[in-house]
């Protein structure tokens, strides 16, 4: 009983702890000058978070062990657990299973391409926009990442696997826009000169289509690239598979996207989930066509990745074939995604679904 009346203590100070890996240089300046110590000292903890990647305060060598001891008392660091990873033998593909300081878990993938390697990652602990193919919205919504959570997956994901990481996708489970402030924080944070610098051109984020939300990061003036999950061409087909397409109708999502392209000049892209039997006739690829065709757009073609709580299969290889030629002799611009990790448990949010279900067995 004692025992757990300190445990409880000790998660209590760590709450009230500040999360140090979520705060721009110039906060983390400045509370270095509340400790009372010089504010270049906040720069030479910022690379240790940021580019040298530390997972402890202890590993900060050049700074004194009182001032260590300081930073432990006043900072939370946060260092996510990889408890699973999974390895395809298909095209190596890696899988990671994150535990939260809060025991909660999340989903990153590593994938390796010719042009470098790309890290998808979770925004959310689970999901609530209910996307009919998707596992990760089958338990609903725990919380939001912190900046630091969304950060430390790519982090961890580069000390595992020794290799930078050029490209990131926030794609996994959870949708960004409905973590929109903790999202932007973590896009400075990640594209800014004095971290990984990724290229805000190499970052995708991804949304099923919170149309208000899409208009406010036309304005935050970044780089990035906007992915909408379209998935159907009217809105009775999308209300079928997107509850969020309820409260915000096509028309509205779609002229969301045309601003953020006026805003920004950066091309939308489609995200196109090919359901066998549901969104893949021919009649589907005129109306797409006839979405597409109006805005400079592209169209990710992506067969749906079967799982084992809903009925939904993969479209033939011809069928996705034919979908795709169809889209481009309407002048539209359309690849097949190259199916990554399929025996992995490829589809968002199933690895962490099996864990949860271990756990309660």
């Amino acid at each position: 009983m004692r025992r757990g009346i300190c445990q409880k203590t000790q998660e209590c100070l760590q709450i009230m702890k500040t999360d140090i890996k979520s705060l721009t240089l110039e906060e983390l300046k400045q509370e270095l000058i509340q400790m009372g110590e010089a504010p270049f000292r906040g720069g030479q903890i910022y690379e240790w978070l940021h580019v040298r990647l530390a997972r402890s305060f202890d590993e900060m060598t050049n700074l004194s062990k009182a001032l260590r001891e300081k930073l432990k008392e006043r900072f939370a660091l946060t260092a996510l657990e990889a408890v699973r990873v999974q390895e395809s033998k298909m095209d190596g593909t890696k899988k990671y299973l994150f535990r939260l300081s809060d025991d909660n878990v999340v989903e990153s993938v590593w994938m390796r391409y010719h042009h470098g390697n790309s890290v998808c990652i979770s925004s959310q602990v689970g999901c609530r926009m209910g996307c009919r193919f998707c596992a990760s919205t089958l338990d609903g919504l725990e919380r939001g990442l912190t900046p630091s959570e969304m950060l430390d997956q790519i982090y961890t994901i580069s000390l595992l696997t020794g290799e930078r990481v050029s490209n990131v996708v926030v794609m996994g489970t959870g949708e960004p826009l409905d973590n929109y402030d903790n999202l932007i924080r973590f896009l400075r944070l990640l594209t800014g000169e004095k971290g990984l610098h990724i290229s805000q051109r190499s970052v995708t984020v991804s949304t099923c289509g919170i149309a208000p939300n899409i208009r406010r990061l036309a304005e935050e003036g970044l780089q990035i690239t906007l992915a909408l999950s379209l998935h159907a061409t009217t809105d009775e087909k999308r209300k079928k598979l997107m509850p969020i397409a309820n409260k915000y109708p096509l028309a509205e999502v779609l002229s969301a996207c045309a601003y953020y392209f006026e805003k920004t000049g950066r091309r939308i892209t489609f995200e196109y989930s090919l359901v066998g039997g549901v969104n893949d006739t021919d009649e589907d690829a005129e109306e797409l066509i006839g979405i597409a065709s109006h805005l400079n757009c592209h169209v990710n073609l992506i067969p749906v990745n079967p799982i084992r709580e809903r009925a939904f299969v993969t479209p033939r290889r011809e069928r996705a074939l034919a979908f795709q030629s169809r889209l481009e002799r309407g002048g539209v611009g359309a690849t097949i995604r190259r199916e990554m990790g399929r025996d992995i448990d490829g589809a968002c949010g199933q690895l962490r679904r099996r864990h949860m279900e271990k756990k309660m067995e």
